[in-house]
């Protein structure tokens, strides 16, 4: 059995119909109900749903064989796995926002606001600035707009959330999309197997 870990959301769904566009289909992934693993033994596939950001969890540590995370969570973790391919979909940018009306002053110290700090701070010592790193779980938003930071760096898919808390986008990091990996030896002892689903899925891409 090769064991695929899926992100939950709707980023999972997308994922879950390429591969079985793949021909890597499991019924029951569709049916509503409570259960977290599915199988398909006739295609040797088990499939189980777990948060975003555990996927490279599960896929580092050999309890899933291959799995989809998002650019941010391998960049911010930088679990030891194999990247495999960009699935071009969840596609989005981490950026640094602020106030609208904010401008840096490099003589001051920068606070910014984050829940990605290695990927913050290795943009920030990449342009020299000099920054005092916040650690948030979550309402990144919030920090700037009660003061507790000058800047945020986030996810930003629209922007739609920016311009409703009247922030905007000041630079931008790099773009995010999703991407199929695998672990170390699964991807030695089961290759045959990730090498198929690797083929079809880079056949989808080129074909869309």
């Amino acid at each position: 059995m090769l064991n695929i870990a899926l992100p939950k959301g709707r980023l999972g769904e997308k994922v879950y119909s390429m591969f079985e566009k793949a021909g890597f289909e499991c019924p029951s992934i569709k049916e509503n109900n409570r259960k977290l693993i599915f199988e398909n033994e006739e295609k040797g596939v088990r499939y189980f749903w777990v948060k975003p950001s555990d996927v490279s969890i599960y896929v580092e540590r050999g309890a899933a064989d291959i799995g989809v995370a998002g650019k941010d969570i391998l960049l911010e973790y930088r679990p030891d796995i194999y990247e495999l391919l960009d699935l071009g979909i969840g596609k989005c940018r981490m950026a640094v926002a602020g106030k609208k009306d904010f401008t840096d002053n490099p003589a001051k110290t920068l606070r910014v606001a984050t829940k990605f700090t290695n990927i913050a701070s290795e943009y920030y010592a990449g342009i020299g600035r000099d920054i005092d790193m916040i650690k948030l779980n979550g309402s990144i938003e919030l920090a700037p707009i009660l003061g507790l930071s000058d800047v945020i760096v986030d996810i930003v898919e629209t922007g739609t959330t920016l311009k409703e808390n009247n922030l905007e986008v000041k630079a931008e990091i790099l773009p995010i999309s999703a991407r199929l990996i695998a672990n170390k030896s699964a991807f030695r002892f089961k290759s045959e197997q990730i090498e198929e689903i690797l083929k079809k899925m880079k056949e989808q891409i080129e074909n869309d």
